[in-house]
């Protein structure tokens, strides 16, 4: 879109000038050689300043590794394994190795310059019968003098290993273990890493999107000591009686209602000792006529104190939540110079396809959120809030609500199959609640954007983010409120029009936001799409984005890294300054949506990717220049 202005390069160069004074930048440019946490560093910018690879090589980019996601010694031990090749899980490394959480949840560690196996998690506490588990998004570390950790979820548990030889640490909880269960009804699960600050390590949940039942357990925050294993504090998402928010859950629905829990990444501040959370959707997600009122905290960013889980500030993005908008990334540490003043701020991408920006110390939003009117609903008992926030600035990055104009256009046939289809539908803007004959919701309830996230660039202050422009048809049914304690329940689907979605492209996007101003820099089609479908053949077609897909970014100084799926599955770079393609490069396996990460070995810069799929075995491949 808007290229850069006089003024915005000048508060370019003072944003550069502050951010080597500030004392964040430790933080956020962490030692070049290393990738420590799952988003590079606490603060989550997915962000390396290594600068071996460049605009001018990245196309000598050539595989020099690969390692299957379960080393050969655990499937030769359980020749009937079974797990999912759908790789989320992003390595670290720390002190030249690098750790992953594997195709079963268990940690391994292996040479970064030859993907050789170092070492793998002790297994014996799994027993003799062939386990089951799924693997994680990543892996914590933490270090004390001689004390090297790593810390990691395989439901239902908290794991503590040594990284020297991947054996538990007795020590820690039970013989390194703690059972996170909350009860037997609602167990427990999760798959994304745990987050160490300073002393405590932090750990979400997952939990059932669409319980059958109001009741459900409220979806804790906990932190637990690092050395220990005691648990420091808890914080629930569900205010209970007497505490602040309480007064937002009607009818006293606090006592019964749950979930709203973080089951995605969280980021932290270590200067400031915050933690930040983007939480979820209360029980049940799509229908709220059993919980009145707006619901604190759910579909919030809450800052809390990492000391002792003291809640210091909250934004509720989204008020009653009934669309599934849960925050769905880590919230991400940003310094800005806006309108030529400092800002320590935080970033949140929502599914609603916003971009949030707040003060971090105060939770004030850096430009103006505005509570606006919104549809009403027609279920009866449902109480959808009568407005919901909206960002004044920035301008969101996706597609917000749905009206005829929208739908696809690319054949006559394709528009009128469209037009036909949502005749039966409700379609509007942006929170039109869910009802009986089933409502459009776009962004659908996977985004917008994803658990993939956005990613910072703090020498440019260029904020780059991925999205999907995909509906989802929210359709209530009326059940027995006897048995299941409320009146409706809602089931969701993506529904399309001859394979592709029924609204106009492009069906996924990359987005670049100059973000001292706030400016979309430039928003560039992720993919071509599928410019090959028989309903599209003949027709000359710019690129339409491949549909369904947020994939998580890696920004270095030489490009944007993104797996991708065309023609194949390919790992791409994109150039920062205008989205335009630089370089692309098979790889084997198609689900491509884990962040690519980077890191130095032997003097050479190496970038790394897991992929995989239905029919591929899931795999890590590492790149590097000749």
């Amino acid at each position: 879109m808007s290229q850069y202005s006089r003024n915005n390069v000048s508060l370019l160069l003072f944003s550069v000038l502050f951010c080597a004074a500030v004392s964040l930048s430790a933080q956020t440019v962490i030692p070049d050689t290393e990738w420590r946490t799952y988003g590079g560093n606490l603060a989550s910018t997915r962000y390396s300043s290594l600068d071996q690879v460049t605009a001018n090589n990245v196309t000598d980019l050539d595989i020099v590794w690969r390692r299957p996601s379960v080393d050969t010694s655990v499937t030769s031990r359980w020749p009937d394994l079974r797990y999912s090749n759908q790789l989320q899980s992003t390595p670290i490394m720390i002190d030249g190795v690098l750790y992953a959480s594997n195709g079963i949840g268990l940690l391994e560690a292996f040479d970064p310059a030859s993907g050789e196996t170092i070492w793998v998690q002790d297994t014996t506490f799994l027993g003799s019968e062939t386990p089951r588990g799924t693997a994680g998004r990543s892996v914590a570390y933490w270090e004390s003098d001689n004390d090297r950790r790593l810390f990691a979820i395989r439901a239902p548990y908290l794991m503590a290993i040594d990284a020297a030889t991947g054996q538990f640490i007795e020590s820690f909880g039970t013989d390194g273990l703690i059972d996170l269960t909350y009860n037997e009804e609602t167990g427990y699960g999760g798959t994304s890493p745990p987050l160490v600050v300073k002393d405590v390590v932090i750990v979400g949940s997952a939990m059932a999107d669409h319980p059958y039942t109001k009741e459900q357990h409220p979806g804790d925050v906990r932190a637990y000591d690092v050395k220990t294993g005691e648990l420091r504090w808890t914080w629930s998402p569900i205010p209970q009686a007497g505490d602040p928010g309480v007064e937002t859950w009607l009818d006293d629905s606090w006592a019964y209602s749950g979930m709203a829990n973080v089951w995605t990444m969280f980021s932290a501040d270590l200067d400031l000792g915050y933690v930040y959370l983007p939480t979820g959707a209360p029980t049940n997600d799509m229908y709220g006529g059993h919980r009145p009122g707006n619901n604190l905290f759910g579909t919030s960013v809450v800052a809390l104190d990492a000391r002792n889980g003291d809640r210091l500030w909250h934004f509720q993005t989204v008020h009653h939540d009934i669309w599934d908008y849960d925050l769905p990334a880590a919230p991400v540490i940003v310094d800005l110079v806006v309108k030529g003043q400092p800002v320590k701020a935080v970033a949140q991408v929502g599914k609603t396809g916003f971009l949030y920006v707040f003060d971090r110390i105060t939770g004030k939003p850096v430009w103006p959120i505005e509570e606006r009117p919104v549809p009403g609903s027609s279920l009866a008992g449902e109480q959808a809030s009568p407005t919901q926030p909206f960002p004044t600035w920035p301008p969101p990055f996706e597609q917000q609500g749905l009206t005829e104009n929208d739908l696809i256009d690319l054949t006559p046939k394709l528009r009128q199959a469209a037009l036909e289809r949502v005749k039966e539908w409700n379609i509007g803007p942006l929170f039109t609640p869910p009802s009986l004959e089933g409502t459009v919701a776009l962004p659908g309830i996977g985004g917008g954007a994803n658990w993939g996230g956005a990613a910072f660039d703090p020498e440019t202050h260029m904020f780059y983010v991925a999205s999907r422009r995909m509906p989802t048809l929210i359709t209530a049914r009326e059940v027995d409120q006897a048995r299941f304690g409320t009146r409706y329940q809602a089931t969701f689907r993506m529904p399309s029009g001859d394979g592709l979605p029924f609204v106009k492209p492009p069906w996924s996007s990359i987005t670049a936001y100059q973000l001292d101003t706030g400016d979309i820099a430039w928003q560039v089609p992720n993919g071509i799409g599928p410019v090959d479908h028989p309903s599209l053949k003949g027709l000359d077609l710019p690129a339409l984005g491949n549909p369904g897909t947020a994939p998580g970014l890696l920004i270095t100084r030489a490009a944007i890294f993104l797996g991708h799926w065309s023609d194949g599955t390919v790992l791409r770079a994109l150039d920062k300054h205008s989205g335009g393609l630089l370089w692309e490069h098979s790889v084997e396996g198609s689900h491509v949506e884990a962040p690519p990460m980077t890191y130095m070995a032997g003097g050479q810069q190496y970038i790394v990717i897991g992929t995989g799929s239905a029919i591929e075995p899931s795999r890590l491949t590492a790149f590097r220049l000749p």
